[in-house]
C-alpha cells in the first residue's frame, strides 16, 4: 500500500480521537452550566426574594466554578499531549476513552456536592473526590504512556516534560484526598482548599522549568 496513504489515514484517525474528545470536553461543560437554573418564583416577585434566591445558589456557582476550572485544566493538558502525538494504537484509545468517561461524569458529580454542599457531608465529597481522582489518574496513565520512548507514539515529547505533566496530572487529586482529610475535622476549611491548587501548579512548574530547559538545549 502507498506510504503516503498510510500516513494520511493515520493522521485522519487521530484526528478524529482529538475531535471527539474536544466535543466530551465541550459537553462536560455545558451540562455543568445546565445546572445553574434560573430561580423560579411563584408569587410575590420582588427584588430581594430574587437575591435571596441567588445568594441560596452561591454554593451551586462555586461548584461550578470550580469544576470548569478543573476541567479546563485538564483539557490544555490533554490539547497539549496530544499536540505531541504522531501515532496511536488500542491501548492508548482506551486509556483516552476511559479518560473521557472521568471528564463526563464531572457535571453529575458535581452538581451532587454542590448541592449539598452547605450541608457540610462527607457523602458527596466523597464522590466528588473520587471523580477527580479517576480523571488525574487516568490523565496521568497516558503521559505515562506516550512519553514513554518505546511505545514510538510521540515525537518531541522530551522526558522532563512528560514527567512535569504526569506530576500535574496527579497534583490535583492529592490536593482533594488532602480535602477529604481535613473535610473530616474541619469542613468549613476544606471547602476552600481547591484554591490552593493554582499555586501548586505554580510551584511545580518553577522546580520542573530548569529540567526542561536543560533538556531542550541538549
Amino acid at each position: 500500500m502507498n506510504p503516503l496513504h498510510n500516513e494520511l489515514k493515520k493522521e485522519f484517525q487521530l484526528e478524529r480521537m482529538i475531535l471527539f474528545s474536544d466535543a466530551v470536553f465541550a459537553i462536560a461543560i455545558t451540562l455543568l452550566a445546565i445546572e445553574l437554573k434560573v430561580p423560579v418564583l411563584v408569587t410575590d416577585v420582588t427584588d430581594h426574594k430574587l437575591a435571596e434566591s441567588l445568594n441560596e445558589m452561591i454554593p451551586k456557582f462555586i461548584g461550578f466554578l470550580i469544576s470548569f476550572l478543573i476541567i479546563g485544566q485538564y483539557w490544555t493538558t490533554h490539547h497539549r499531549l496530544f499536540g505531541f502525538v504522531v501515532n496511536y494504537n488500542l491501548r492508548l484509545m482506551w486509556l483516552n476513552l476511559f479518560f473521557l468517561l472521568a471528564v463526563i461524569l464531572m457535571p453529575f458529580t458535581s452538581a451532587f456536592y454542590s448541592e449539598y454542599i452547605s450541608y457540610f457531608l462527607i457523602t458527596p465529597v466523597i464522590l466528588y473526590i473520587l471523580n477527580i481522582c479517576f480523571l488525574g489518574i487516568m490523565n496521568f496513565l497516558m503521559w505515562r504512556y506516550v512519553g514513554n520512548p518505546k511505545h514510538a507514539l510521540n515525537e518531541g515529547l522530551a522526558r522532563p516534560v512528560a514527567n512535569y505533566y504526569s506530576v500535574r496530572a496527579i497534583t490535583v487529586p492529592i490536593i482533594f484526598l488532602l480535602m477529604v482529610l481535613v473535610y473530616m475535622i474541619f469542613p468549613h476549611i476544606a471547602i476552600w482548599m481547591p484554591a490552593i491548587i493554582p499555586l501548586a501548579i505554580m510551584m511545580l512548574s518553577r522546580i520542573y522549568k530548569k529540567r526542561i530547559n536543560l533538556s531542550v538545549k541538549k
